[in-house]
């Protein structure tokens, strides 16, 4: 991908993400950490251990800015969904430590369902495939791909 192209990239990204609604920023936040699961474990299942720890990485922290704008007083019933997303980031910090990508995918199998629900939930119709358009669309593993 040339320089010129990543930055362009970047920058409709960034002005995408500064006029959506909340509704609309909660599921690119959803589809976005689909993608960096899925890549993860690919390049987990590759040995590519910088592209894995960059993609658990963003994966963590996109769960963690999930997690601190979960307002469980508006919303007492989030309580369980702010448990789920602390247990997410734990099981990245073990499947990293471990190299296990089957804790990968199974964090990856357990958002695609959230990520589905709240783009019903938004007024959209889910994407297609648990990360497979995604996952395409950022040009697979093999490119890093913005943050």
């Amino acid at each position: 991908m040339s320089y010129a192209l990543a930055q362009a990239q970047a920058r409709y990204a960034a002005d995408a993400s500064q006029t959506a609604s909340p509704a609309r920023l909660l599921t690119m936040l959803y589809d976005r950490l689909v993608v960096d699961l899925t890549i993860a474990h690919d390049a987990m299942l590759r040995g590519d251990i910088a592209l894995t720890g960059e993609r658990l990485g963003h994966a963590s922290d996109i769960i963690l800015e999930l997690h601190s704008t979960l307002d469980t007083e508006l919303w007492p019933q989030g309580e369980s969904l702010a448990a789920l997303y602390l247990w997410l980031v734990q099981e990245l910090m073990q499947a990293r430590l471990r190299s296990d990508a089957q804790r990968v995918a199974t964090c990856r199998d357990l958002v695609v369902p959230l990520r589905d629900a709240w783009h019903v939930a938004s007024g959209g119709a889910p994407p297609r495939e648990g990360g497979t358009e995604e996952h395409r669309a950022q040009g697979g593993a093999e490119q890093g791909g913005a943050s």
